[in-house]
């Protein structure tokens, strides 16, 4: 990570997030978790992460690496880099960490930090969350976030080449 990122004191490594972790926990509050590219902030994005939020004490938020993005997204994406995605969304109010993981999904995240609460965005369901039986193993709770209409990162994007 360069070095702007680490001075925001939210964005965390795998390690050191299982740490923190481990402290909240101690603490009694409730953990949520919510992942994803996060490649242009919009909207839809503040209203599931407001949302989540709102389901426990602390929002530990996985933001997908340049790699996985690419992946799933195409050779084009991502726009911005993982560093500042992950130093946008450590910016916000309602997130306490967050962490960039490699993985496609997020299963190896979830494992590591065991949220209470698991949220993704409304536009997905259980058939298309594959950390649900990640979630399910521990007895985690499963949300969706309410879903913002024509907001998406690809919208943005066709919008900009228009």
């Amino acid at each position: 990570m360069n070095s702007f990122v680490e001075t925001s004191g939210k964005v965390f490594t795998a390690e050191l997030l299982s740490r923190q972790v481990e402290i909240w926990r101690a603490q009694g509050l409730k953990l949520v978790a919510t992942n994803g590219c996060f490649d242009l902030l919009h909207t839809g994005h503040i209203v599931t992460l407001e949302a989540a939020r709102a389901h426990g004490n602390a929002l530990i938020v996985g933001v997908n690496s340049d790699d996985s993005v690419r992946a799933l997204k195409g050779p084009e994406r991502p726009l911005n880099n993982q560093d500042d995605r992950a130093r946008v969304i450590a910016a916000l109010a309602c997130v306490n960490a967050v962490t960039i993981f490699y993985e496609l999904t997020a299963e190896h995240l979830l494992d590591i930090v065991r949220p209470h609460v698991y949220v993704k965005g409304g536009d997905r369901n259980l058939a298309t969350v594959p950390e649900y039986p990640v979630i399910q193993r521990y007895g985690g709770e499963m949300v969706f976030a309410p879903l913002v209409s024509g907001r998406s990162t690809t919208n943005l994007i066709d919008a900009c080449r228009k």
